[in-house]
């Protein structure tokens, strides 16, 4: 682990967040971001890459070496192990994502919950990963949960399907309340979001009574969401639970945007950025207020509510390490963040993906996808490679 930083936490210290990385690591990072810039790479690369792969041309490779270097720490838990020990260096622990999609078996609902239990197993053993994390529809089917959340009346064959899925989170909940690591359920689409709350608190209620485990997500970008964060805070002091929270801004605006207007439904969205940014920090915030109650995680790529929650913290005399406060960053992007964060004491963690490298395109497209149409991400990503190229050329003089 590094030495703590003594000078003031800032996100433009371009040396301590590229510390680990090699020239050559920044230089296909720089030219990554610059092909993310691109919508139209995006949208023809897209269907390029998942063609060549469906026919078997010899990409694997290409995309190894490329994207999947850049935001996968591996094929396999065990292949994790040197992408978690690095960012371990930064004192930035990790959280194990299995991000497989877009499987609608029962078989693949089984592996995955399996997966997931294993990166459990794997936890318990390695003090660098601080969460672990599922997402519901990586074990269980969309269609069914959409059904559920539209108060439609199921089959008896749905109905023990649903089962299943109620058993599948609960044995990965449970494995976590046993190793004391917290798990976060990842949010998903607005029309299957209220069962998957409805899951989220009932699992908080059963193993959350002695500190947080269970953690569910709340989307800012969403307009009554905050308003959520509260009401279930509510419930969790009446019940005598603790309440655990992932904040973050959100991860599917087009779709919903879109879906709204087609079946002719208020979107759920915030009307602005603006109001969203007011939303997420008001979210932070909240917790802090709370913290005895809540334990949470701000996952956000953005440099001014990281601050806002640094600065704010220390306001309020609670320790950068307190267990009920993390950050949070995906792989491979927003270093600035993670590591001056680590580098300051923070708890910081990293979303790490991991899957084989063709079952995991489907994410690493979406990701690619969302990142074009965040304002001035990219362009960010860019600016701070660029002026760490220059730091390390001009030190060479």
């Amino acid at each position: 682990m590094m030495a703590l930083q003594n000078t003031p936490l800032s996100f433009e210290n371009t040396e301590i967040a590229f510390k680990n990385k090699s020239n050559k690591d920044l230089e296909r990072a720089y030219w990554l971001f610059k092909m993310v810039a691109s919508n139209t790479l995006i949208k023809i690369g897209t269907p390029i890459t998942n063609f060549s792969l469906n026919i078997g041309l010899p990409i694997q490779g290409i995309i190894r070496n490329t994207i999947y270097k850049q935001f996968c720490g591996g094929e396999t838990i065990e292949g994790c192990a040197h992408a978690i020990a690095e960012l371990g260096k930064g004192n930035v622990t990790t959280i194990l994502d299995y991000s497989v999609e877009g499987e609608e078996s029962e078989e693949s609902f089984d592996a995955c919950c399996q997966e997931v239990l294993a990166s459990v197993a794997y936890a318990n053993t390695n003090k660098l990963i601080s969460f672990c994390v599922f997402k519901p529809t990586g074990v269980g089917r969309f269609d069914l949960l959409a059904k559920i959340d539209a108060k439609e009346t199921l089959s008896e064959d749905e109905k023990d399907e649903f089962a299943r899925l109620l058993k599948r989170c609960d044995a990965i909940c449970k494995a976590c309340y046993e190793a004391g690591i917290p798990v976060l359920v990842d949010a998903e689409h607005s029309w299957i979001q209220d069962t998957i709350d409805d899951i989220a608190r009932e699992l908080m209620e059963r193993y959350n009574v002695e500190k947080p485990i269970v953690c569910n997500t709340y989307q800012l970008y969403r307009h009554d969401k905050l308003a959520s964060l509260k009401a279930d805070l509510a419930y969790a002091e009446k019940q005598g639970f603790y309440l655990g929270a992932k904040i973050v801004r959100g991860a599917y605006m087009e779709i919903e945007r879109e879906r709204a207007a087609e079946k002719g439904y208020n979107s759920p969205i915030q009307p602005t950025k603006s109001a969203s940014d007011v939303d997420y920090n008001e979210a932070i915030l909240f917790c802090l207020d709370h913290i005895d109650r809540i334990g949470f995680m701000a996952g956000t790529h953005n440099d001014a509510s990281s601050m806002l929650l640094a600065t704010e913290m220390d306001k309020r005399n609670i320790s950068h390490n307190h267990s009920h406060v993390f950050f949070a960053q995906l792989l491979g992007m927003s270093d600035n963040l993670s590591f001056n964060l680590g580098a300051a004491g923070y708890n910081v963690a990293k979303y790490m993906p991991y899957g084989p490298v063709k079952a995991v395109m489907p994410y690493l497209f979406r990701r690619a996808q969302e990142n074009t149409s965040a304002a001035g991400q990219t362009g960010r990503e860019l600016s701070l490679i660029i002026k760490e190229k220059q730091r390390r050329k001009s030190q060479k003089k």
